[in-house]
């Protein structure tokens, strides 16, 4: 079992940024695939960013690709969100997820992860 609790939102103008961290337990962090979802009110929960246990690869959606960045500190079993050059169209609930996978594919559908933060607002302002 894995317990994920997020940080890190809150309220920002357009073109500022924020990060994110998503803190995990356990003790075989290394060993999960992560990810970073959003959801908008009224929307589909959404893919934003994912990286492999050992963080030497990542994978984002279009929309974020050259201005979020996903990293992980395994010693710390924290995985973060780097968001730079935000837009009003960012506004979202951001959630971290986490699925036990060595695997050599990106897990970006919400079905690929078994586990699941509670999230953290956030809002652009324009």
């Amino acid at each position: 079992q894995v317990q994920l609790v997020e940080s890190g939102g809150g309220l920002v103008q357009a073109g500022g940024s924020l990060r994110l961290s998503c803190a995990a337990s356990g003790r075989t962090f290394s060993t999960y695939a992560m990810g970073w979802f959003r959801q908008a009110p009224g929307k589909e929960r959404e893919f934003v960013a994912a990286i492999r246990g050992s963080g030497g690869s990542t994978y984002y959606a279009n929309s974020v690709k050259g201005r979020f960045t996903i990293s992980r500190d395994n010693a710390k079993n924290t995985v973060y969100l780097q968001m730079n050059s935000l837009k009003p169209e960012d506004t979202a609930v951001y959630l971290c997820a986490a699925r036990y996978y060595s695997g050599g594919i990106y897990l970006t559908k919400a079905d690929d992860y078994a586990y699941w933060g509670q999230g953290t607002q956030v809002t652009v302002s324009s």
